[in-house]
């Protein structure tokens, strides 16, 4: 029992965790983010670059939440119904318009127009169980999905009839037209959905969604982005997208804590979209996106924990956060470019690329290069494939830490 409670004895709650530090402005833009740093309890002499999986949470979240935890369920027994606070023991129930607010701003939509949801395979099912889809309608993906990406649209092909298929992508993906090409190449007369990603998850490729939507809503083509590797990586504009529907998962680069996700349906069309999970607001029509979010009893300090991460993200700024993935992302692959025995999948246009970025080492296969990095120099990007890795940078990063894997892999030459 001792040791299953050390991690929690080395979390140091209520001490150095706060959002003062973020708002300050420092002489050396570095030092600013070495501050940031120091706001995760990520360990010290290891590198975290997987954050297109998973984002390391904000030691000021983390604070939230287990302070939630812990006084309800301390208080469990005087809070409870007697004074009507018990349901703030739950969630699942709730519109939680304030936080919903806070999110639609970000991503620039009403909030009724927002539901939160656990994660992007959430968002996706959601609208696509809830279409009016009927057989021989034409379901249209990519062939570079996130294997979460794909389920709803095969699932609904083989239990309706529908006609599930794939448009193929350049790799790398340098040039818009080609995408736009590729996709449209696949659309007939029948096809009823575009279902594609905002980013890339492998590649990190940013597609033209804004030129593909407007092109699918003059062929009334139903469009719902991915949008799981999005918010909080770029800046994402739903309106100026022109898409009917987006989901994201905030776990990821919003550094939300996992579970964190966000759906929205276009105010125009979700009222075709039938509710996946009914509950007690299953059919509420003044609120659609509370309608969507119904799912049962939830566990509150969850939202308590994602109402934090808005706040950090705020503190820090979104233009100040975006354009520190942006320079980052940049720094690595302009050091990768210089290397010979590398090969870059990912698109090198500059307009198209972010925090992600995927390579192959000559002579190494993605696991063997993820097993140097952390030998030599502790750190953890991603190995995809069999000989792809995929190199994540955020706002808890630094140019050392790419310094010293770009040593590594120019070592390897």
């Amino acid at each position: 029992m001792a040791a299953a409670a050390l991690p929690l004895a080395s979390f140091q709650t209520h001490s150095n965790w706060s959002l003062d530090p973020l708002s300050r402005t420092f002489t050396d833009p570095e030092d600013y983010w070495r501050m940031v740093r120091k706001q995760f309890p990520l360990k010290e002499g290891q590198t975290y670059f997987n954050n297109g999986t998973m984002g390391p949470t904000p030691g000021y979240v983390l604070d939230a939440m287990i302070d939630h935890m812990l006084h309800y369920n301390r208080e469990a027994a005087s809070i409870d119904y007697k004074d009507g606070s018990g349901p703030e023991l739950l969630s699942g129930y709730f519109p939680y318009i304030e936080l919903r607010e806070k999110l639609a701003e970000l991503i620039n939509c009403d909030y009724k127009e927002l539901s939160l949801i656990q994660n992007a395979t959430f968002g996706m099912n959601y609208v696509g169980m809830g279409l009016d889809l009927k057989e021989g309608d034409e379901l249209l993906n990519t062939n570079q999905e996130h294997g979460g990406g794909f389920g709803a649209w095969q699932t609904l092909a083989k239990r309706r009839g529908c006609v599930y298929k794939q448009a193929t992508i350049p790799i790398p993906a340098n040039d818009p037209q080609e995408i736009i090409d590729a996709i449209f190449k696949e659309v007939t007369p029948k096809t009823k959905v575009i279902a594609i990603p905002h980013i890339v998850s492998v590649y990190g490729t940013i597609m033209p969604v804004e030129a593909i939507c407007e092109r699918a809503r003059q062929q009334g083509i139903f469009t719902i982005l991915d949008g799981a590797q999005c918010v909080g990586h770029i800046d994402v504009d739903v309106k100026a997208i022109g898409c009917d529907a987006y989901y994201s998962s905030l776990h990821k680069w919003f550094l939300a804590p996992p579970g964190s996700g966000l759906l929205y349906v276009n105010k125009d069309v979700v009222g075709d979209i039938w509710t996946t999970v009914a509950s007690y607001n299953w059919d509420n029509q003044d609120d659609h996106g509370f309608r969507l979010m119904q799912n049962g009893t939830g566990n509150p300090a969850l939202i308590t924990g994602y109402n934090a991460s808005v706040e950090f993200f705020q503190s820090i700024g979104k233009d100040r956060w975006l354009s520190r993935i942006k320079e980052l992302g940049a720094y690595l692959r302009d050091g990768l470019k210089e290397l010979p025995h590398v090969t870059i999948s990912s698109s090198t246009n500059e307009a198209m690329a972010a925090g992600i970025t995927t390579y192959a080492v000559d002579g190494l296969t993605g696991p063997e290069l993820q097993k140097t990095l952390w030998e030599r120099e502790r750190l953890q990007p991603r190995s995809v494939g069999k000989e792809l890795m995929r190199h994540s940078v955020h706002i808890y990063n630094s140019k050392e830490e790419i310094d010293r894997a770009l040593g590594v892999i120019r070592d390897l030459a």
